[in-house]
């Protein structure tokens, strides 16, 4: 029986892909555990491996093809004894890159709710008929307001008086208002509340569509580029933090001189190799994250990921690193950074940002974490407020160090500062807690010898 290839999910936030490349060519044996293609994710190339053995009969999507959805039939395999050539030409070769795969429930569904005209099955029941009107003294509604039953003459006093009559209580038949009603009401009778007006709906904002925004500029002094999947999912997971996350921000400046001097005392002192390479190299941004992951452990309750059930309270600090790559970004995650020496932070983020430039990660290296760091420190930016990529609950955006005037001791002084926002999802991080944590981690950036104790 022939063996059908689907494209496969390689992450859960994975829709489509872009088969890049067949490593095997139709009529070749296929083993399982061979590489057999490589698909571009929204984040990296990944290569897809067998799992039957057989002949790859029929290739159905070629290779470069964009935007390939989930499950969809790409590929033909003739098992241990088919006719290959009689599988590539079977139906369900033929089917093409339209072809998907349905459940058999889902395929019986349609002849099991729609009964075929002829075979005897009762014709439709009509729609229901609408409610029966109440009785007619009843209050009903006009242009979304109650309309209120009065006699001639009390409408005549109430205007006369002044007075809404819709809010006189009626005690004719039916609760119809009469004269006397308006007359105990001139002479301080209760009245009823005014009624509530009905609340202003406001139409959903829409984004212009593509040919209004391009109606704004001149024909020809523009290119158009296509978005790839990366940029796509990226614009649609930001859209999806801003509109669901409530997003609060706390800001603090610290000095890092002594984290200057120790950098440069460190890696002056690493051992050096064969090659003459030191072993390590620092940078500011593994101090970062070491202090971050430090500063979580601390303050554990800001180590949180917010469900609608319930609060997951992490164990470890897991820190994403916010790196841009041709298209866009990736946040590779530096597990358990609390337990790590700042050397074996740095040699990690190296081979971590290099091979998510070569778009090389897998699912596992970027997904998940509890917090996340961005610098744009070395684009010269001085401070800016990050995003949060969910699931995680904060976000540290990082600033350029640079000398700054500051005060000691009633005197003016220059120091080294770097200006830092935390962005929280102020569902689990309040202000104070986000506080707790931000004094945490400028202590630890500011001291960096409690780092390595």
């Amino acid at each position: 029986m022939p063996i059908n290839i689907l494209m496969p999910a390689l992450s859960p936030t994975m829709e489509k892909g872009n088969l890049a490349k067949w490593l095997k060519r139709e009529g070749e044996p296929v083993k399982p555990g061979d590489v057999i293609a490589e698909i571009e994710t929204d984040k990296a190339t990944m290569e897809v491996e067998a799992v039957d053995e057989g002949v790859l009969a029929k290739i159905l999507v070629p290779e470069g093809t964009a935007d390939v959805p989930v499950n969809q039939l790409i590929a033909v395999l003739a098992s241990e004894g088919e006719d290959v050539k009689q599988v590539a030409a079977s139906d369900a070769a033929k089917a093409g890159p339209a072809a998907s795969p349905r459940r058999p429930e889902q395929a019986a569904a349609p002849a099991a709710s729609a009964p075929r005209a002829g075979d005897g099955a009762p014709a439709a029941a009509p729609p229901p008929t609408a409610e029966p009107r109440a009785p007619a003294m009843a209050a009903e509604r006009t242009n979304g307001a109650a309309r209120t039953f009065s006699s001639p003459l009390a409408r005549r006093l109430a205007k006369q008086a002044g007075i809404d009559i819709a809010r006189v209580q009626g005690s004719g038949p039916h609760g119809r208002v009469i004269a006397r009603d308006i007359a105990a009401a001139q002479s301080g009778g209760a009245l009823k509340a005014p009624a509530a007006a009905p609340p202003a709906t406001r139409p959903p904002i829409e984004a212009p569509s593509d040919d209004k925004i391009r109606a704004l500029f001149e024909p020809g002094s523009y290119e158009v580029v296509p978005h790839d999947n990366m940029r796509r999912i990226i614009a649609r997971r930001l859209t999806e933090s801003k509109q669901t996350i409530p997003h609060f921000y706390l800001s603090v400046d610290c000095t890092i001189d002594r984290l200057l001097a120790a950098r440069e005392d460190i890696n002056a002192a690493a051992p050096k190799g064969k090659d003459g390479k030191p072993a390590y190299k620092l940078s500011v941004n593994d101090f970062v994250i070491k202090a971050l992951a430090l500063a979580m452990q601390s303050v554990p309750d800001a180590n949180v990921t917010w469900t609608e059930g319930a609060m997951l309270k992490h164990r470890h600090s897991d820190v994403g690193v916010a790196v841009a790559i041709p298209g866009g970004l990736i946040t590779p995650v530096v597990r358990r950074a609390e337990a790590k020496s700042l050397s074996a932070i740095s040699n990690e983020m190296k081979d971590l940002a290099a091979r998510a430039r070569q778009r090389k990660l897998k699912p596992e290296e970027y997904q998940g974490g509890s917090t996340a760091v961005s610098n744009l420190g070395m684009f010269g930016i001085t401070s800016f407020s990050a995003v949060i990529n969910p699931p995680h609950a904060t976000i540290l955006a990082v600033g350029v160090g640079e000398q700054r005037a500051v005060v000691r001791g009633g005197a003016v002084a220059v120091a080294t500062q770097m200006s830092v926002t935390l962005s929280t999802d102020h569902r689990a991080v309040d202000g104070a807690l986000g506080a707790e944590l931000m004094a945490a981690f400028r202590r630890l950036i500011e001291n960096p010898v409690m780092m390595v104790v």
